[in-house]
C-alpha cells in the first residue's frame, strides 16, 4: 500500500499538477485507486469506453494500435508517465491498447473524480491540453531519427501569431494587384494591367503558401532522452539542434505582455556551452515544466543506477549473488532519409563508388559529397569533355575526307598519326592529370569518428596536412545544417561539433542527420564508459572498506573488558620501569634512552 506522503511526492514531480500545494495534492492523492498489475496485463483496449485517468507509479506499459495485418507499436511509458486523459477530454472511445510489459503499480482516477478535478482546479486544464496536443501532433508526424525506445512528450510549432507576422508582407503585397485591377477597370481598353496583376497575384499567393508551410515545418521537441529544435526552410535550409537531457543546466521562460495574454513565449534551455531557444512557443510555462520534469527524471535514474552498482560491488566482495542490471540501449543510428536512399539507386551507386561513408571496426570515415567533387572538378571536366569532343570531330573530318586518314604513311614509309589528334591527346593528358589532382584533393579531405575521438583531416596533394581532433567525451553539443536547394535535394550538409570554445565542422557530408547520430551515439557510449570506469574504481574502494567492516562487525561490537592490573598488562617488567616519568619522551633519563 502506497502511503499518502509518497503519493504526494509522486504527484508533485508530474508537470500536470504543477502549481498545486501539498494539501491540494493530498486531496487528489486520497482519491487515487492503487492497482497492482502483473506483466502482460491489458489495462484497456482500443475502442473501449473511457473509465478514467491512469498514472504509472511503478513499472512500464506499452502503447499499441491493432490493425488488420498485425499491431502498430507506438511507445513505451514508464514510471511517472500517464495515459487515458485524451479520451476523457474529447469524450470518445480509446484510440490505443495499453498493456503492461512488467509488474506495475497503477494509480487510477475515476472519470467523475477526473471531471471534478478539472472543475476544482481550472488552472490544470492547460497542462493536460498541452500534453494532448503534443501527442496528437506526434502521431501525425514521423521523425525517422527517433530511437525505438524514444518517446515524444512535448511537440509544438511556433505560436500562430508568428504565422500571422510572416503573412503580413504577402498581405500588404496584395495591394499591388488590387491597384492594377482598379487601373484596368477604370481604363476600359487596357488589358496589360489585368495580365500583370494576375501574375503578381499568383506569385503573392505562392509566396504566402510558402511562408505558411515554412512556419509549419519548424518543431520544438522534448523526448525522454533529449531536447530538439528542428528548423526547415523548404529547398533552402534544414537544421536540427539537440542536447541530451543530462547536459541541461537550467530552463528559463521569457514572456512579454502580449505573450502572457495569448499564452506564448520563449523557453531557453541552457547547457554547458550555450542554449537551445524555443521562440514563440505555445504554452511556454507548461513546456518548461515538462523539460524540467524529464531532466529531473534523468538525474534520478542516474542516482538509482549508482546505488545498484554500489550494492552489487559490496555483494561481490562478500561473496553474495550479484543482481543483474538491464542495460539501457543507446539510440540507434537512424538516417533521416532512409526511405529516399532505398528508392534512389543512383544515389546508392554514387555513394558506393566514391565511398562517402566507410565503417571499419567501430571507426566511421566520411568524405565530402560527390557533388562537391563535381564542383571542384568542374573546369577540368569541362576541358576534358571539350577536348574529347574535338578529337571526335577531327576523326570524323578525317573519315569523310578523301586521301586523309588518322594514321598516314609518309613518302619515307613511316606511319604518322594526325598532328591535330596527337596535339589534342597531349593536352588531354594534362587535363586528366588535373582531374586526378582534384579527385585526390577531394579524397584527402576526410572526417573520422572513432570510439574515442573525432578527427578532421585536410591534406593537399603533395602538400601540407592539417589534422584537428578532439576527445569525443569533450563534445558539448552538435548541430547540422543543409543549405541550398542542392543540399536539400541531395541530402548533404555540414555537421558542427562544439568542443570547449571552438567548433569542428564536418563539411558537405552525405546525410548530415546520420553523421550527427553517429557522433552522438559514440559520445554517449564514451561518456557512459568513462563515468562507469571512474565509478567502478570508487565503488571497489568503498566496497573493500565496507566489506572489511561487515566481516569484523562482531569484533567491533564485542563488549569492552574491564581494566586489568598493571602487573597483568605488563608481565615481566619491574614496577620502577612503569613510573610515569620514565615514559616521558622528553626526559633525558627516560625509557627510550635505556
Amino acid at each position: 500500500m502506497i502511503e499518502l506522503k509518497d503519493r504526494i511526492v509522486f504527484l508533485n514531480k508530474i508537470h500536470l499538477f504543477s502549481g498545486l500545494k501539498d494539501d491540494q495534492l493530498g486531496g487528489i492523492a486520497v482519491k487515487l485507486e492503487e492497482r497492482p498489475l502483473p506483466a502482460d496485463e491489458v489495462i484497456f483496449e482500443r475502442g473501449a469506453k473511457p473509465d478514467g485517468f491512469y498514472l504509472i507509479y511503478k513499472g512500464k506499459v506499452k502503447v499499441t494500435r491493432p490493425r488488420e495485418n498485425g499491431t502498430d507499436f507506438l511507445a513505451v511509458l514508464s514510471a511517472g508517465d500517464y495515459f487515458g486523459e485524451e479520451a476523457l477530454f474529447e469524450k470518445r472511445d480509446r484510440s490505443a491498447t495499453i498493456t503492461t510489459t512488467e509488474e506495475a503499480v497503477i494509480l487510477f482516477l475515476s472519470r467523475d473524480d477526473f471531471d471534478n478535478l478539472l472543475t476544482q482546479y481550472e488552472k490544470l486544464r492547460p497542462n493536460f491540453l498541452v500534453a494532448i496536443k503534443s501527442r496528437k501532433l506526434a502521431r501525425s508526424l514521423r521523425f525517422k531519427w527517433l530511437g525505438p525506445k524514444e518517446v515524444i512528450y512535448f511537440l509544438a510549432r511556433r505560436h500562430k501569431i508568428r504565422l500571422f507576422q510572416t503573412l503580413l508582407a504577402p498581405a500588404f503585397a496584395l495591394l499591388v494587384p488590387i491597384l492594377l485591377f482598379l487601373w484596368a477597370f477604370v481604363s476600359v481598353s487596357a488589358t496589360t494591367p489585368y495580365a500583370v496583376g494576375a501574375l503578381i497575384l499568383v506569385a503573392d499567393i505562392l509566396w504566402a503558401a510558402w511562408r505558411a508551410v515554412d512556419w509549419s515545418n519548424d518543431y520544438y521537441i522534448v523526448t525522454n532522452q533529449r531536447v530538439v529544435w528542428v528548423e526547415r526552410v523548404i529547398g533552402i535550409y534544414d537544421s536540427r539542434q539537440e542536447v541530451p537531457l543530462s547536459t541541461i543546466l537550467a530552463v528559463n521562460v521569457e514572456t512579454d505582455q502580449i505573450g502572457r495574454i495569448l499564452d506564448y513565449g520563449n523557453v531557453s534551455v541552457r547547457t554547458f556551452v550555450g542554449s537551445i531557444r524555443f521562440d514563440y512557443v505555445d504554452h511556454p510555462i507548461q513546456a518548461a515544466d515538462m523539460i524540467r520534469e524529464y531532466w529531473e527524471r534523468t538525474k534520478v535514474v542516474g542516482v538509482q543506477a549508482q546505488k545498484i552498482a554500489m550494492k552489487n560491488a559490496l555483494r561481490s566482495k562478500l561473496g553474495l549473488t550479484v543482481q543483474t542490471i538491464p542495460q539501457e540501449e543507446l539510440p540507434p543510428i537512424v538516417t533521416e532519409d532512409k526511405e529516399v536512399q532505398k528508392k534512389s539507386m543512383l544515389r546508392i551507386v554514387l555513394s558506393n563508388l566514391f565511398k562517402l561513408r566507410v565503417e571499419d571496426g567501430g571507426t566511421v570515415t566520411y568524405r565530402k559529397h560527390w557533388f562537391v567533387l563535381l564542383q571542384q572538378a568542374g573546369r577540368p571536366l569541362f576541358f576534358f569533355l571539350t577536348i574529347l569532343a574535338l578529337i571526335g570531330i577531327r576523326i570524323g573530318i578525317l573519315y569523310r575526307t578523301e586521301n586523309k586518314a588518322l594514321i598516314e604513311k609518309t613518302l619515307s614509309g613511316v606511319y604518322q598519326p594526325d598532328t591535330w589528334v596527337v596535339f589534342l591527346l597531349f593536352i588531354q593528358l594534362f587535363v586528366i592529370g588535373w582531374l586526378v589532382w582534384e579527385y585526390i584533393d577531394w579524397n584527402n579531405d576526410i572526417f573520422k569518428v572513432t570510439p574515442e575521438e573525432i578527427i578532421d583531416l585536410d591534406k593537399t596533394p603533395l602538400g601540407t596536412e592539417e589534422r584537428r581532433s578532439a576527445q569525443i567525451e569533450n563534445i558539448l553539443s552538435t548541430e547540422y545544417q543543409r543549405v541550398g536547394l542542392t543540399g536539400y535535394l541531395l541530402n548533404y550538409g555540414t555537421v558542427y561539433i562544439t568542443v570547449g570554445g571552438t567548433k569542428l565542422a564536418f563539411e558537405d557530408v552525405l546525410d548530415p542527420a546520420g553523421v550527427q547520430a553517429d557522433i552522438n551515439r559514440r559520445r554517449m557510449a564514451r561518456i557512459a564508459k568513462k563515468s562507469e570506469d571512474t565509478a567502478n574504481v570508487e565503488r571497489e574502494r568503498m566496497a573493500v572498506w565496507l566489506a572489511a567492516y561487515h566481516q569484523n562487525l562482531s569484533e567491533f561490537n564485542a563488549p569492552v573488558s574491564a581494566p586489568e592490573d598493571d602487573d597483568m598488562k605488563n608481565p615481566g617488567l619491574p614496577d620502577d620501569l612503569l613510573d610515569d616519568s620514565d615514559m616521558n619522551p622528553g626526559d633525558d633519563h627516560g625509557f627510550g634512552d635505556g
